[in-house]
């Protein structure tokens, strides 16, 4: 797209591979001055690589770019800092052992005499990129203590530190709530209004349309379609972003849940964190789990599997049970069949720096070690890693050689359910098992997560996302506080008495409310 007044940024047939497959292809691209571009895509489309080039973190391997008119090709993030680019990533570039004021100047601390950090300076330079951003805390306060949605902020007081005229946000939603996302795009407008130009990457389609001025759409790696925002409707976008209609976001449930439960948790409780919890899920189910931010929810499923204590109850796996004071360990739920997805799959679920392969066989070495010496049967287990991927339908050139941190983040997901479906277990524990990916890797998530059910497993999901919960779920669980606050059935489930539950508000509600859309059976 050719602009009326000169771009800011302008992309002339970028190009880059990754082991000789193609991650992007002539990518031509400008980017106007003082506005916003949304830039959508499936996961391994090449949005992350393309403002990887831009940031400096990566170097094309074709064309060039322009910044103001002038030759750009930085050598690394420095250079990019310095040319007035900021890159705020989807898995915040911060050091959590460090003040606020200490994470911004970074790299750029004031000095005094004889080369002493001017720390006043420092404090006086940083409460006022946080005032100008309604931060209301001390810039001594270590970035750990701070909520996601004030870390996000601090990334962008970052930015505005280096006087960035560049902005690229990559999926900054993907952690925050309701409210700190909302005064995200305050921000985000408040910075356009200054004649900041941003770039602003998501699979929420809904905030591209509210915030973008242009709209970019790659696929495959390659630029399919660009415009003003006023030319595109979410059909359109979908339609750009995956080659085809998608005639419906959630796959029909192919089976109904059996009587048989293959999970009974009871009397589960750990002081401050949950209370007297107690469920059961059947054999073929797919129970959801809503709440609030702060509700329990991830801390249970942590419990569940053994990551974290709990002072009393008890939870029983396919006739298997076990007290929560004693026998809830990782290594006993993995051999009772407990598979876990956490919502953190690049610091809790994957190596990054290993191979896909390894990683997909991480959790069932054991099952392929020979006996007496042990030795690992490397023939048995590639063949069966191979089947786990091909299933799961995880993209890549070479499964391996390819380190999983080159895979984008629907795919990275899906390595994830292999390494667990190679273990063959019974319980599945998802924890937002479609955070951070596209409307098309979510169907295929969605399919995966039926075709568990529909082979007799039992499916805990945990989301944030109620849509998902009402297309996808038999029953949904609501919790409120570490408690189970409400249970609903499929008859169809009615939104608002859902919400009700997750505010902890017991009213009846209006008999003529709506059912939740997709709640049909």
């Amino acid at each position: 797209m050719t602009l009326a007044e000169p771009p800011l940024l302008a992309l002339h047939g970028v190009g880059k591979s990754f082991f000789g497959v193609p991650a992007l292809a002539d990518v031509t691209l400008e980017i106007g001055a003082g506005s916003v571009l949304g830039l959508v895509g499936e996961n391994g489309a090449g949005k992350s690589t393309l403002m990887n080039i831009i940031g400096g973190v990566l170097r094309p391997d074709t064309g060039q770019m322009e910044l103001a008119g002038e030759a750009y090709a930085p050598l690394g993030p420095g250079d990019a800092t310095r040319a007035g680019v900021a890159f705020i990533h989807q898995e915040l570039n911060l050091f959590g052992n460090l003040t606020i004021a200490e994470n911004i100047f970074v790299g750029d601390f004031p000095r005094r005499a004889f080369g002493f950090v001017d720390r006043p300076a420092m404090r006086r330079r940083s409460r006022d990129l946080l005032d100008r951003l309604d931060i209301k805390v001390s810039p001594d306060t270590l970035i750990e203590e701070l909520a996601p949605g004030e870390r996000q902020l601090v990334e962008i007081a970052k930015a505005l530190h280096g006087d960035a005229r560049l902005i690229i946000f990559d999926e900054p939603t993907t952690s925050l709530t309701a409210r700190e996302t909302d005064r995200l795009f305050e921000i985000i407008e408040r910075l356009r209004a200054e004649g900041r130009t941003l770039v602003y990457i998501s699979h929420i389609l809904t905030d591209v349309m509210r915030l973008a001025d242009t709209i970019a759409v790659l696929r495959d790696g390659r630029l399919v379609t660009d415009g003003p925002q006023r030319d595109f409707d979410i059909p359109k976008l979908i339609r750009s972003m995956i080659g085809r209609e998608l005639k419906q976001l959630f796959p029909p449930r192919s089976a109904l849940p059996q009587a048989a439960p293959v999970l009974e948790v009871e009397g589960l409780s750990q002081p401050g964190i949950v209370k007297d919890v107690g469920f059961s899920l059947r054999r073929g189910e797919i129970l959801g789990l809503f709440g609030l931010m702060g509700s329990g929810r991830t801390e249970l499923a942590r419990i569940l599997f053994g990551l974290d204590e709990a002072s009393s109850g008890s939870i029983t796996i396919a006739g298997r049970r076990r007290g929560a004071t004693r026998g809830l360990r990782p290594e006993r739920s993995i051999r009772d069949g407990l598979a876990f997805v956490t919502e953190n799959r690049r610091e809790e679920g994957l190596m990054m720096e290993a191979s896909i392969a390894d990683n997909v066989a991480l959790v069932s070495l054991e099952a392929y070690a020979r006996t007496p010496l042990r030795i690992v049967d490397r023939t048995a287990l590639g063949g069966a890693v191979r089947d786990a991927t091909a299933t799961m339908r995880v993209k890549a050139a070479n499964f391996d050689r390819q380190p999983v941190k080159s895979l984008s983040g629907g795919n990275q997901q899906k390595v994830v359910l292999a390494k667990w479906l190679l273990n063959r277990p019974t319980v599945f524990i998802l924890d937002e098992p479609t955070r951070g990916v596209d409307v098309g890797a979510k169907y295929e998530i969605y399919t995966i997560t039926d075709h568990l059910a529909a082979e007799g497993n039992g499916v805990l999901f945990i989301s944030s996302e109620l849509d998902e919960l009402i297309a996808m779920c038999d029953r949904i669980l609501v919790m409120s506080r570490g408690e189970i606050w409400g249970e609903f059935d499929r008859k169809p489930f009615v939104r608002e008495a859902i919400m009700h539950a997750a505010f902890r508000d017991n009213r009846p509600l209006d008999s003529a409310a709506d059912p939740a859309p997709g709640s049909a059976p």
